[in-house]
């Protein structure tokens, strides 16, 4: 390469270095006019898609834009984390900024029929401290509903205890629902005064979730012997569900009578070690004549 190429190729890179220098200067004094013009940018959610009424936003519904803070507007959400999961009071459409007053969370102001699952029915079930665990139960538990039944007639009539249905939802304790502050306002008076609703036992229904087979046989019960459901609290990550026997007289009676036989029975004597095997007989040595 000689001295003319040499020099025509500095000069071309300093022509692009200038170039860009250039640009970058323009694009700055424009983005301060804008700034200045329109304020600063404010990250803010937006909708991704038009959302319909009264459903639930997920994640996949929402983008985060960048606006002139002038553009934003009042009560407009900059984390979309705090918008996944509620629910659209109105339509929005694609391109809109979600705003505070257009969404909600799931509570008694959008009503139990959100937290019902497709093809499940909700039904409420009286309680007391005795059949539902002291009513230490919250909503989005897991109990087994168990019912106590006087079947037979006359000699042959007994009592039988079944499990009728495992891993059952807890929608709601009175009209406490799930997803719901766990708050109430009480008014005396003229005066408000905010309760928590955490360790409160006044209610005296729950709320569960079933199938329509299993609400029909829950009404049947509720309907024919009212006091013959009991509930057991279940492990939030124990979901398994097996088939019981039902539990009568003759098969307490059974497990009593096997467990004092079991008692009484001494335990058998161990069986004698073996005899000790006989020690071998040193070998004679032949005698040899010399």
């Amino acid at each position: 390469m000689n001295n003319n190429e040499t020099r025509t190729l500095w000069i071309s890179v300093f022509s692009a270095l200038f170039a860009v220098f250039l640009l970058y200067t323009y694009t700055q004094e424009k983005s301060a006019e804008l700034t200045k013009k329109f304020g600063a940018k404010q990250r803010v959610v937006v909708a991704a898609q038009d959302i319909n009424e009264m459903e639930t936003v997920d994640e996949t519904m929402l983008q985060i834009e960048e606006k002139p803070v002038d553009f934003v507007e009042p009560q407009a959400f900059t984390d979309p984390e705090l918008v996944v999961g509620q629910y659209a009071l109105a339509p929005i459409k694609k391109g809109e900024q979600i705003l505070q007053s257009k969404v909600i969370k799931a509570g008694p102001i959008t009503g139990l029929a959100l937290q019902v699952s497709p093809s499940k029915r909700a039904i409420a079930i009286p309680v007391n401290e005795t059949n539902a665990v002291a009513k230490l139960i919250n909503p989005g538990d897991r109990i087994d509903i168990v019912t106590a039944l006087d079947v037979g007639k006359g000699l042959n009539q007994r009592r039988e205890v079944k499990t009728l249905m495992q891993d059952v939802v807890v929608l709601a304790t009175g009209v406490r629902i799930v997803n719901e502050l766990p708050l109430t306002i009480e008014r005396v008076g003229k005066d408000e005064y905010i309760k928590p609703l955490r360790g409160d036992l006044n209610f005296q229904t729950i709320t569960v979730e079933a199938s329509p087979e299993e609400s029909q046989d829950l009404i049947y019960l509720l309907s024919t012997a009212p006091g013959s459901i009991f509930l057991t609290l279940r492990h939030p990550s124990d979901h398994t569900r097996k088939r019981m026997p039902e539990s009568t007289i003759e098969s307490l009676l059974g497990k009593v009578s096997q467990d004092l036989l079991n008692r009484r029975q001494p335990a058998a004597a161990p069986p004698p070690p073996p005899p000790p095997a006989p020690a071998p007989k040193p070998k004679k040595k032949p005698f040899i004549d010399m």
